[in-house]
């Protein structure tokens, strides 16, 4: 009797210590669990003054401009939309932004005058350049010689994008063909939209804006398709996301986090584009009507790292090669690219 009374409390007392261990455990979760929502919950939010360009360049930020509105993402940011590249030039160089959505060789001349302070995160906007008409005469590259085309961007990567595309296709741009630049694309856009018989090679969304306004009007060329058949699939790189250098040193975690969300951005601007449109002229980039039908057209995109890189060199060395101050008078060196 006695040994078996020794057993059962034996019994009882290694099961009051075994649950003992257990809610020991569970409460070292539960405060492993609780520290990790705290640190969380204090994780101090960083400020960062993002810049970015009316049309293509930042429509992929629209999302994200939403979701800062409303207090849904990782850090702060506050967003200036400028009309001019001028502007966000200055404030780069002076430390006023931090990220900027801009042109792509812009991003080269300003590494090249900050000598490196400016770094290239992710290419944001592909080709939005294409050859419009209102006829029909107009269905390859070749077509275009003996033609008039209207443009902008003279002494700009419009004009040595056209002239490199048309190289490509056995064209000579003094020769084969007569090109009339006019100072801005609304000018473009607003002959073409009483033409009977016009050729010009225009940017998004004033490509939409003239197919809006003349149903004779029509795509003829997508400069970046017909750039790509001929030159090993790398396009054009319209529009690129750089950060300052500093302020990436300061805070890599923040530029991560924001570049992820920008992604995300990105592709709602892609696949929800109605409700895109109304954003991107609630942030002042473009009227919502215009936005709706030229989104499709714009190539947004976020790339990022090595293939980044590939197509950004292969880019800005068309460019040097037709006009070295296009770049600013040097390809970037590697520490211009962040990546992997």
């Amino acid at each position: 009797m006695i040994i078996t009374i020794i057993l059962i409390l034996s019994f009882l007392i290694f099961n009051a210590c075994n649950k003992s261990t257990k809610g020991t455990e569970l409460n070292n979760n539960d405060v492993i669990e609780n520290q990790d929502l705290i640190e969380e919950e204090t994780k101090e939010r960083v400020e960062i003054n993002i810049a970015a360009l009316k049309g293509p360049t930042g429509m992929g930020l629209v999302k994200l401009m939403e979701d800062a509105e409303s207090g849904n993402t990782a850090n702060d940011y506050k967003f200036t939309v400028a009309g001019e590249a001028d502007i966000i030039s200055t404030g780069l160089i002076k430390g006023e932004f931090d990220i900027a959505a801009l042109p792509c060789n812009l991003a080269s001349v300003l590494y090249n005058k900050t000598e490196g302070q400016i770094k290239l995160a992710g290419i944001n906007t592909l080709g939005v350049l294409y050859i419009v008409e209102t006829g029909n005469t107009i269905n390859s590259v070749e077509d275009l010689k003996g033609k008039t085309i209207y443009s902008t961007g003279y002494g700009t990567t419009p004009e040595y994008t056209l002239n490199y595309l048309l190289s490509l296709y056995g064209l000579d741009p003094e020769k084969d063909l007569t090109i009339e630049y006019k100072t801005e694309a609304t000018e473009v856009a607003a002959m073409l939209e009483s033409a009977t018989d016009a050729i010009a090679m225009l940017p998004q969304p004033y490509v939409t804006t003239v197919m809006m306004n003349n149903d004779r009007a029509r795509i003829a060329l997508d400069i970046d398709k017909e750039w790509t058949k001929l030159n090993d699939s790398k396009g054009v790189v319209t529009g690129v996301v750089v950060v300052n250098s500093e302020f990436l040193k300061n805070h890599p975690e923040a530029v991560e986090e924001f570049l992820n969300e920008y992604e995300k951005s990105a592709d709602f601007v892609n696949n929800e584009v109605d409700k895109s449109a109304e954003l991107v002229e609630k942030y002042g980039l473009f009227k919502a009507a215009v936005a709706k039908k030229a989104i499709p057209y714009c190539n947004i995109t976020l790339i990022r790292d090595l293939k980044m890189k590939e197509m950004v060199e292969g880019y800005l060395k068309i460019l040097y090669e037709q006009n070295p101050k296009a770049v600013g008078g040097a390809l970037p060196s590697d520490d211009f690219y962040l990546h992997e």
